[in-house]
């Protein structure tokens, strides 16, 4: 086997995001691309000589090659050592917990997450560091540095690993471990939940439909729902994981998982609703008639975490991303920890989780986990639900209202402008940004702003200092609007309107959503001219 040294030049645009590198397929595939992306990674983390790495992905339309030129690079820069999930299929926070379990470098994570797959669609790359999170700033601005000099990359020449077949192999001098992707993580749940008592909720006639969407965690849900407890054999649709997501988009929430959604507010409707996302990260959660909020769920899951044998002790603190509603922030105040509040993108809770300065995180974008992983993890938080559904005996909705007569009900809801040309994004969030000191006490359809700012995140742990996370304004009423530019999307800009109302206990907790938010909206767009600026009437995707 020979190790070929190709000459290459940098390359623009090749800056991760909140999750790494995300572009369309098509441009992973030009010549050089992924390569000098992959040897920017190696050399950013001070090289991979000697090191082992947990390598998979969500499956999605070019996964295989690119986890075989990962391999060959990996193994000519001197690697000892890769961890593969058979046919390369491995969820996020599965990878995360085999860089944990087996003391790995780091691992290298392919998926765009809940974006469309297809030659024609999105593609991603990213890379874990030692905790099983994703790379911190320090290490992310590393890489752009070496994607601007890069002049060479290594790689082996050699047959490709057969990612199909379960045990050890070897590339040049790297040993490379293909395994069961699910098994580990089985074990992992196992610790955490009482699968007795949620087996016996199944055996008792309960009833569940799991929407994987063609994604990764079909065999996850497979494996743990119908195997290990006992849910009815259907219980999982869209169970086979598919390059192109069965030509969906794998993206938990009313919007793209209708047909979930829309059997749950039927007639025939089973007792609990979920799904999950492209790369098993995410979760949305569905009650019997009733829509679940992330912020909501976030919530829930805080203040019943310790009917669950993994959190019987107590939680350490409660995180939440700054968009993320301020549910949870109300059940620390209840249990007397600490609240966090942290910029969008996983990698802000790792400090915290390390630190064990909180237990459960969450993110109104689908995303909530625990410090078993350190990642969002979209099953933990449906077996947590079924294990507080099975402690409780009661139905999700009403799991809902009993915690919204408790705390009050934070209305909740999120505007999504997507594929907006980025100058005219641009010079919104600008334009905002400049008036925000004088918009407290005037009014706006109604709301008489309190106050307004843009998020700065100190980090407790490290004391680093994250500028620039979204535009937020408060309201007297205690509502709440931000404004913040997405990093996730591959064409134009994304610009999010996050929208809040807070009802105190002893109000009324059952209107529309929509109905309830629709002052704040009003405010929002008046004080950001939105709608004339963007010339949309109306939000591509409103969760």
């Amino acid at each position: 086997m020979t190790i070929d040294v190709v000459s290459t030049q940098p390359i623009e645009g090749q800056k991760p995001g909140t999750s790494g590198l995300r572009k369309k397929t098509r441009t992973f595939m030009e010549p050089n691309y992924l390569e000098n992306f992959i040897q920017s990674i190696f050399n950013a983390i001070g090289g991979v000589e000697g090191k082992s790495f947990v390598v998979g992905g969500d499956g999605r339309y070019f996964n295989a090659e690119a986890i075989q030129t990962i391999l060959k690079m990996a193994a000519a820069n001197g690697a000892k050592k890769a961890i593969v999930g058979q046919n390369g299929l491995l969820s996020t926070p599965s990878a995360s917990h085999l860089i944990r379990l087996n003391k790995t470098d780091g691992g290298l994570i392919l998926s765009a997450s809940h974006n469309p797959g297809g030659i024609d669609e999105d593609f991603g790359l990213k890379f874990n560091i030692q905790n099983g999170g994703p790379a911190p700033e320090s290490v992310t601005d590393a890489m752009i540095e070496q994607t601007r000099t890069l002049q060479s990359y290594a790689i082996l020449r050699a047959p490709d690993v057969a990612l199909g077949q379960i045990g050890s192999q070897s590339l040049g001098d790297m040993s490379i471990e293909i395994v069961d992707p699910v098994a580990d993580y089985l074990v992992l749940m196992q610790k955490l939940f009482d699968f007795d008592k949620i087996r016996a909720l199944f055996a008792s006639g309960f009833t569940m439909r799991f929407d994987a969407m063609h994604a990764v965690t079909g065999p996850y849900a497979k494996a743990i729902l119908e195997g290990a407890l006992g849910a009815a054999e259907g219980t999982v649709v869209n169970g086979v994981p598919k390059e192109d997501f069965g030509g969906g988009h794998p993206d938990p929430n009313p919007v793209w998982a209708k047909p979930l959604m829309d059997l749950m507010m039927s007639d025939a409707s089973p007792d609990f609703g979920a799904a999950s996302d492209g790369d098993g990260d995410r979760n949305m959660i569905v009650a019997r008639g009733l829509y679940v909020t992330p912020s909501d769920s976030l919530a829930v899951l805080a203040a019943n975490a310790h009917l669950a044998p993994g959190y019987t002790s107590g939680l350490k603190g409660i995180a939440r991303s700054m968009p993320t509603s301020a549910a949870s922030d109300r059940v620390a105040a209840k249990l007397g920890i600490e609240a966090y509040e942290t910029p969008t993108g996983w990698k802000f809770f790792g400090n915290l989780l390390d630190a064990g300065m909180a237990t459960i995180c969450g993110e109104e974008s689908a995303g909530t986990g625990s410090d078993h992983v350190r990642e969002k993890d979209g099953l933990w938080a449906i077996l947590l639900w079924l294990n507080i559904l099975a402690e409780r005996n009661m139905s999700a909705a009403d799991i809902l209202a009993d915690h919204w007569q408790t705390f009050g009900r934070d209305y909740y809801s999120r505007h999504d402008y997507e594929a907006v040309p980025a100058d005219a994004a641009g010079q919104l969030m600008n334009d905002l940004r400049a008036k925000l000191a004088d918009l407290p006490d005037q009014n706006f359809a109604g709301q008489t702003v309190k106050r307004a700012d843009e998020f700065s995140y100190h980090d407790p742990v490290d004391h680093s200092v994250s500028h620039n996370q979204g535009l937020r304004i408060f309201f007297e009423s205690d509502a709440r609007a931000v404004f913040r530019l997405s990093g996730t999307g591959t064409e134009g800009a994304t610009l999010r309107l996050y929208l809040e109302q807070y009802a105190p206990r002893g109000t009324d907790h059952g209107r529309d959503t929509q109905q309830a938010l629709q002052s704040v909206r009003d405010a929002a767009r008046e004080i950001s001219g939105l709608t004339e600026r963007l010339g949309r009437d109306a939000p591509d995707v409103m969760t």
